[in-house]
């Protein structure tokens, strides 16, 4: 992928950083030393092909498999969707997993509860009047 391209791509990037797909997705792309169209790299350039406008091609193919309110896309065919948006080719592309930082919850503990003192009865009261 030509430079002019791939520092494009970087600073959409820097601009979201805060957003794991686009650090994912964009990441995957400096990774690969890709074939990239004229056309692609012109749309890439003037920023009509952008990391973002990739994930809404990628929503559009989940939509159409959507079970329910659940949709499920592979890394691979997430990926080939990427690729075939912003005009990639070549047929034995590499394929990339990259991580997806998880953000946990803090665990607050649960403060011991005393022992409830309205009920009290012993076996020796139980057994007196037997």
């Amino acid at each position: 992928m030509e430079r002019q391209a791939v520092i494009k791509l970087q600073n959409e990037m820097d601009q979201h950083s805060a957003n794991p797909y686009v650090q994912a997705v964009g990441t995957m792309l400096q990774q690969c030393n890709m074939e990239v169209s004229a056309e692609a790299l012109e749309d890439i350039l003037s920023g009509k092909k952008t990391l973002l406008g990739s994930l809404e091609a990628m929503r559009k193919v989940a939509e159409g498999k959507k079970v329910g309110n659940c949709a499920v896309l592979t890394d691979a065919e997430g990926f080939d969707i990427v690729r075939r948006y912003f005009g990639i080719v070549g047929e034995d592309l590499p394929t990339i997993t990259v991580p997806v930082p998880v953000q946990t919850m803090p665990v607050h503990p649960v403060p011991a509860q005393k022992p409830s003192t309205d009920f009290n009865v012993s076996l020796d009261d139980l057994l007196e009047d037997l």
